[in-house]
């Protein structure tokens, strides 16, 4: 008893550090939402309550998870690794740019290749392809865990602020409503979640965040996979959070943010909700097992969104329904 005491103090920094993680990437992705917008970088959807655009998310990410689960068992996980590192950089420029045009001009210079075949190259393009080719390499030369983390609050925050900008209130709730029950069901029952989780992490990516519970602690050194650990029964030497545990939630804040005039108290009620929801699940995940983070999540943002939008403007903003 007295050493599980011990464990849960000293995981209390490591918990408020990974809390504070949240705060970092949603309110990084509400500074950059105005700029982007500002910057002319269009949404990834043309109608943003479209609910095509719901199956068009679900599906890329159901052949995303199986594509990297059927390469980490079949084919090299090298190409899994390019593959991630790919998106990271081109997500990483979408990033930059928008943000440098606020500070360096843009004199953009057309190159025709063919007649339809046009590339514009500006001083803002260069030094923002230059940034991610930089987060790239350093990623893949050292991959350690502020490094992830870093990379990782640069690529949340700007997956966020682009979905929350091509999405609809009441369509980003739906779609955490979904993502919510399929993380319950590929942790809880299917358990390829967990696979999921191990390749990424035996690869290094940014796909997970990491917070050390001990000093001096090395993801690189780290050798014994995720399953392994459960397996022995071994403590963890640090918390982990899926990316996708922080971005989901954080759609909705900015969509929020984005659609609704007038709504930044609601959207940092939905932080404060992901936030509640997080401190829930920290309570499980400090007894040493894997947990399904969407469902407390996103539920706390949603939560987080009707309490304020009701109490402070009678109604549910952003949606169709009114009290």
């Amino acid at each position: 008893m007295d050493k599980k005491k011990k464990s849960d103090k000293k995981a209390i920094v490591p918990v408020f550090l990974m809390g504070c993680l949240f705060v970092i990437v949603h309110g990084l992705a509400l500074l950059v939402t105005a700029p982007f917008k500002s910057a002319g970088v269009q949404p990834a959807f043309d109608n943003p309550d479209d609910p095509m655009n719901i199956i068009f998310i679900f599906v890329i990410l159901l052949v995303f998870t199986l594509a990297i689960l059927l390469i980490a068992k079949f084919w090299k996980k090298k190409f899994i690794q390019v593959l991630i590192l790919g998106a990271i950089g081109y997500t990483a420029a979408y990033l930059f740019y928008p943000l440098l045009t606020l500070i360096i001009p843009e004199i953009a210079t057309y190159i025709s290749i063919t007649e339809d075949l046009v590339f514009v190259i500006s001083l803002p393009i260069i030094i923002a392809i230059v940034l991610a080719v930089i987060i790239v390499y350093i990623l893949y030369k050292f991959p350690e865990w502020y490094v992830i983390d870093i990379a990782g609050v640069i690529i949340g925050a700007g997956a966020i602020a682009i979905f929350g900008m091509s999405l609809g209130v009441l369509l980003v709730i739906i779609l955490l409503v979904g993502l919510a029950i399929y993380d319950a069901i590929s942790v809880y029952k299917t358990k390829h979640m967990i696979d999921l989780a191990d390749t990424v992490m035996d690869l290094k990516l940014p796909v997970l965040l990491v917070v050390p519970k001990v000093r001096h602690y090395s993801l690189i050194k780290e050798t014994k996979s995720l399953k392994q650990k459960l397996k022995e029964d071994d403590e963890r030497d640090a918390f982990f959070m899926g990316l996708g545990d922080i971005v989901m939630p954080g759609i909705l804040v900015v969509a929020i943010y984005n659609n609704v005039s007038g709504s930044l108290p609601i959207s940092l009620s939905a932080i404060v909700g992901t936030l509640v929801g997080f401190s829930i699940l920290m309570i499980f995940v400090m007894k040493g097992k894997p947990q399904a983070g969407l469902p407390l999540l996103c539920g706390g943002a949603i939560a987080g969104y009707v309490i304020s939008s009701l109490a402070l403007f009678g109604e549910l903003k952003g949606l169709a329904f009114s009290f």
